[in-house]
């Protein structure tokens, strides 16, 4: 769930078009994006999971990176799943989220210091299933099409992220009862 965004696309079913100027509606589509201007993103993400295995959530922070400015918050109850599982959707929800935006470079930040080393080639992904996870990041990498960099932080310069992820897995909780 989405709960917070800013910068919407001013041009109503146009999801590829971003323009500083206002575009007629024309029956000719316009094929290539166009940014309202560079955004440099940082995509603060973390994924928990009670139990390990256990009920899982992940928290997105999308900020502009030259002002700080948030740009959307994201939850999400992902269902039973492990930690470093939860780690992984959240970096792919967050890479998701940056498709729509266009940016012009990409930091994902995150405390899982597993998921950061395996994503800039330090570890080796042993696991079938993280490597699967790990295929969809690169994957979404190639489809952005612009530098994708990730940086390790310890959890308290990461503090939103994870309260969105407690939150969404608080919620499921209180729903199950």
């Amino acid at each position: 769930m989405v709960i917070e965004e800013k910068y919407s696309n001013p041009i109503p079913h146009s999801p590829a078009v971003h323009s500083p100027f206002p575009i007629p509606h024309s029956p000719f589509p316009i094929s290539l994006p166009m940014r309202l201007r560079d955004l440099n993103l940082r995509i603060h993400t973390d994924g928990g999971a009670r139990g390990n295995p256990g009920p899982a959530g992940i928290g997105v922070v999308l900020t502009d990176a030259d002002t700080g400015e948030a740009i959307a918050r994201v939850k999400s109850y992902i269902g039973e799943t492990t930690n470093n599982q939860a780690e992984y959707r959240a970096v792919i929800r967050g890479l998701t989220e940056a498709l729509e935006r266009h940016p012009a470079s990409v930091m994902v930040v995150a405390d899982s210091e597993l998921l950061v080393r395996q994503l800039t080639g330090v570890y080796r992904v042993k696991n079938a299933d993280l490597a699967k996870r790990f295929l969809e990041v690169r994957n979404l990498e190639t489809r952005l099409g612009v530098p994708v960099r990730y940086r390790h932080v310890p959890r308290a310069q990461n503090k939103d992220a994870d309260a969105l992820a407690n939150e969404a897995m608080d919620e499921a909780k209180s729903h199950e009862s």
